[in-house]
């Protein structure tokens, strides 16, 4: 009698436990984001929440034109500053702050104040790259500089490594460390760690390798992403920390790949990888796989769409942005990946994943009741 009741309790736990793995497949989803009228669009940053995407897309008149995207407003241009085009590059963690540049001037965008000019640091071009989570802290680059722009200060030149050129991509949450590439006196190109204190670090380059460049950076500033060249003189992502110097985080086939994105805690990374001379959308994970996003969500993928690359992901690491091949339209559009990584009912030991560890907790555990 026992032995029946443990062999129907079973299959029903099993069944419950496909329920929740089920409807965890069936919760991810996969939004084009369609374009401003015009052949392409490209996401570049997204909100905390996944409910913001930015970037830059095509109108009927072959402009490119900034965009904020939202589920219930869709994509709305956010026009010029006086001239024929511009680009969305980051975006503030709730989304009211976008960042990007136009007509050669680095640009902070806000609903109440539209546009605003950044300037140049005297020179004639700029473009804003990254922003701090809540907006104030926008970094950059001139034709020659990199900037860290405040509204109370202005456009902070950050230096070089001893070379003349650098310039900005990423930012912490809080705006004090920047990241980036500068020159050295030798006049290679090196990934850059920028704080007040301790000023601009050479973040190095992978071994026997050359040249390397910093695009992304953790919350607190901790973990920094980008690509260098290796020793056979092949692009590959990688992942810094300083403890552990920099990280070969590999390929999907010995060719190309690139870092562009990181999570707040610096446990997931995004980007873009070559396989067999096709673009593909990679992440990484800090257990150290490297996937293709095509075979991972491969059933959110209808008719031929592909997703060419992961340009940003939120902090929690469950929203991914970027570009790929809508074949419904048959044309290049921005996607919003919804992976919903830490949101499993049967994920009893917060691992991100249900599997036999989850269900013997629970088995261990039936019936138990909480004490009072």
């Amino acid at each position: 009698m026992m032995q029946m009741v443990h062999s129907r309790f079973n299959t029903l736990l099993s069944a419950s436990v496909m329920s929740i793995v089920a409807t965890a497949a069936w919760s991810q989803s996969l939004t084009w984001l369609g374009t401003l009228g015009g052949r392409e669009s490209r996401a570049h940053a997204v909100s905390a929440d996944g409910s913001v995407v930015v970037g830059w897309s095509y109108n009927p008149a072959g402009q490119s034109r900034a965009f904020r995207w939202t589920a219930s407003g869709g994509m709305q241009d956010l026009g010029t500053m006086g001239g024929t085009w511009s680009r969305a590059y980051g975006v503030s963690a709730d989304g009211s702050v976008v960042v990007g540049g136009s007509d050669g001037r680095a640009f902070r965008w806000t609903a109440s104040g539209g546009m605003q000019d950044l300037g140049t640091m005297g020179g004639t071009w700029s473009e804003a790259y990254g922003v701090s989570a809540d907006g104030s802290v926008v970094v950059g680059g001139t034709e020659v500089l990199a900037f860290r722009w405040t509204a109370s200060r202005g456009m902070q030149n950050l230096g070089t490594l001893g070379g003349n050129r650098s310039r900005a991509y990423g930012v912490s949450a809080d705006g004090a460390v920047v990241v980036g590439w500068a020159r050295n006196a030798a006049g290679d190109s090196r990934a850059f760690r920028w704080t007040a204190s301790g000023g601009m670090q050479d973040l190095g380059t992978l071994p026997s390798g050359y040249d390397s460049v910093a695009l992304g950076v953790s919350a607190d500033g901790s973990v920094v992403v980008g690509y260098a060249y290796n020793a056979a003189g092949r692009q590959h992502a990688f992942r810094w920390t300083a403890s552990d110097g920099m990280q070969d985080l590999g390929t999907l086939d010995d060719s190309y790949t690139m870092a562009l994105g990181v999570s707040a805690d610096g446990a997931v990374v995004v980007g873009y990888a070559y396989i067999a001379a096709r673009q593909r959308a990679f992440r990484w994970k800090v257990c150290g796989c490297l996937e293709d996003l095509n075979l991972t969500y491969a059933s959110l993928l209808t008719n031929g769409s592909v997703l060419y690359e992961a340009r940003a992901i939120s902090p929690d690491g469950r929203y991914i942005v970027g570009r790929g091949w809508n074949a419904a339209t048959r044309r290049e559009e921005a996607f919003l990946l919804d992976t919903t990584p830490c949101t499993l009912d049967g994920d009893v030991n917060g691992d991100g994943k249900v599997d036999d560890t989850d269900l013997l907790i629970l088995l261990f555990n039936f019936g138990s009741q909480c004490r009072r």
